[in-house]
């Protein structure tokens, strides 16, 4: 059989071609798209801001559900140290977050009530909850980065100790463990795979879904090193895995057949990025070499996202910008199971 040509072939992101949405944004590490043309994004300021298809764009922050018993500290807790990281769509539109600043994951319906859906596993802190994914079985799919209480102590090449969680029907069951910064996952098309970036492996594990949720068959996707550390991931609807590259801030693509192509490179070698990237291979990274890197389009490029009317229109997440720029693309995304 003839494999298909791949629309990413001669394909890269011009630069000029850039545009950009939403303003004053803080952290908009993760986004959500709707058919409509409304974007979600996960701010620092405590909440999701929702810009809407004209442009204008609203902060809600979270708020705590009027069915706690204890109000009054959960509102603290969210004044004091959410910071809303992945996010997800729950069945009924209300938003799933994955809180990296509360160490747990909650629901939020889009006026800001807030409830926590789970802080703990086998009676123990759930650590950095980082990513969020719903399936069609509406299962909830959790990654963990690290159980390391000062989480900076695992951007690590040797810190295996994050893990994929799943929430079916009121519990949570790790299902994969032993992951170097486990960031975002993503499901196949048939959701037969899940895979898993895997931030200070600088690689993209992927795993057999088994139909009780259980993870079997680990294995490389794509380079077994990529070089750079890896952040998030999406599907299009050829079957390349698109994803970023943060710190030396670059999209990706691993085709079907596992070729790593750079799409857009906003890097370029830069000293800073070279640094930390030396510093990690001692195991020697500081926040500061971190904070010294960045490009100038989605500084930390954090995410890809794929919406429009024809899902051809890409959205990069960033972790130190503070609007979303977005591009088109020569093929769609694989929708996600809200679309």
């Amino acid at each position: 059989m003839v494999p298909r040509p791949n629309p990413l072939d001669g394909f890269t992101v011009d630069p000029a071609a850039i545009r950009y949405i939403g303003e004053g944004l803080q952290r908009p590490e993760c986004i959500l798209a709707e058919r409509d043309g409304s974007l979600w994004s996960a701010d620092a300021r405590g909440g999701v801001v929702h810009i809407r298809p004209d442009g204008t764009q609203r902060l809600i922050t979270q708020t705590a559900s009027r069915g706690f018993a204890e109000a009054a500290d959960e509102e603290a807790r969210f004044v004091s140290g959410t910071l809303p990281n992945g996010l997800a769509f729950a069945g009924n539109g209300d938003i799933l977050i994955s809180n990296f600043g509360t160490d747990r994951l909650e629901i939020m319906t889009r006026d800001g009530e807030t409830r926590m859906l789970v802080d703990s596993i086998n009676g123990a802190p759930i650590g950095k909850v980082n990513f969020v994914l719903r399936d069609s079985k509406d299962r909830i799919w959790l990654t963990i980065s690290t159980r390391t209480k000062n989480w900076m102590k695992a951007i690590s090449p040797h810190v295996r100790d994050g893990y994929v969680a799943l929430y079916d029907g009121g519990r949570l069951r790790i299902v994969a463990d032993g992951f170097a910064f486990t960031n975002e996952i993503r499901l196949d098309a048939a959701e037969e795979w899940l895979y898993v970036a895997e931030t200070c492996a600088r690689k993209v594990t992927r795993l057999r879904v088994l139909p009780d949720g259980s993870l079997t068959d680990r294995e490389t996707f794509g380079p077994e090193d990529h070089g750079a550390c890896i952040d998030g991931i999406a599907f299009d609807a050829h079957g390349n895995l698109w994803g970023t590259h943060v710190f030396t801030d670059r999209i990706f693509a691993i085709t079907p057949e596992g070729e790593l192509r750079i799409l857009l490179d906003d890097d370029h070698g830069s000293a800073a990025g070279q640094a930390f990237l030396a510093a990690f291979a001692r195991d020697e990274a500081t926040p500061e070499l971190m904070l010294a890197c960045g490009g100038t389009i989605a500084p930390w490029c954090a995410s890809i996202t794929f919406g429009g009317a024809d899902l051809r229109t890409v959205y990069v997440g960033s972790l130190k910008g503070s609007r979303i720029p977005y591009f088109r693309s020569p093929v769609a995304g694989l929708p996600m199971v809200h679309w």
